[in-house]
């Protein structure tokens, strides 16, 4: 049981509760920029299991092709952790994500191929790790009532993708080096353990967050 505390998850639900808050934004309500910024970085974290310095060091480029959203999201050697670059097929509601992101966030301030897919101010500086730390984690104490880290998110998808698809795929959309770092997920969720409970398939295989 140990084990398991030390990777710390969010259940379905929970994930629902969280892009809900981050999404509503500042005063303003839901919809607007920073908003919908907010709501698509923990999008693409849950969704391509990206660290949170991978996912700061995106351009629009990498999430957009032509005017439409990619439909693999390549994490550039450049930006992924030990300069390993990965490749990760974009969901469905990734998809959708970044068309909203494009609509509501990137066409409206008038963002290129080259700009970052992240930005803040006039000046349009690049969100850092820090500022996504801060945003998840005031997002997770209004949503749930405990802070929660972006790595949380990537820890969700590990398990998400260690339920649905094995371990090797897991480690490869991970970028692990280490099939022993992918381990880790081969421990139930708390939907899991629910799901089995009540004697019914895992939140994961019915197509959970």
């Amino acid at each position: 049981m140990g084990r398991m505390s030390s990777v710390p998850m969010l259940t379905a639900q929970e994930c629902v509760l969280l892009l809900q808050e981050l999404r509503a934004g500042r005063p303003g309500g839901p919809g607007t920029r920073h908003g919908t910024r907010n709501w698509g970085m923990a999008m693409v974290m849950l969704e391509a299991g990206l660290r949170v310095g991978e996912l700061v060091g995106l351009d629009v480029g990498d999430l957009v092709f032509r005017g439409d959203p990619v439909r693999t999201l390549v994490v550039r050697a450049e930006v992924a952790k030990r300069h390993k670059e990965r490749q990760i097929p974009v969901s469905v509601r990734l998809h959708g994500a970044i068309l909203d992101l494009m609509r509501l966030v990137w066409a409206p301030a008038g963002c290129g191929s080259c700009d970052a897919a992240w930005c803040c101010g006039p000046s349009r500086r690049r969100v850092t790790a820090r500022q996504v730390e801060s945003i998840v984690r005031r997002a997770g104490l209004a949503a749930l009532g405990r802070p929660v880290h972006p790595h949380m998110l990537r820890h969700t998808f590990g398990s998400r993708m260690e339920a649905v698809a094995g371990i090797r795929v897991a480690q490869e959309l991970l970028g692990h080096e280490d099939i022993r770092t992918t381990q880790i997920y081969t421990h139930p969720s708390a939907d899991r353990l629910l799901a089995a409970v009540n004697g019914r398939c895992s939140p994961e295989r019915e197509g959970g967050t």
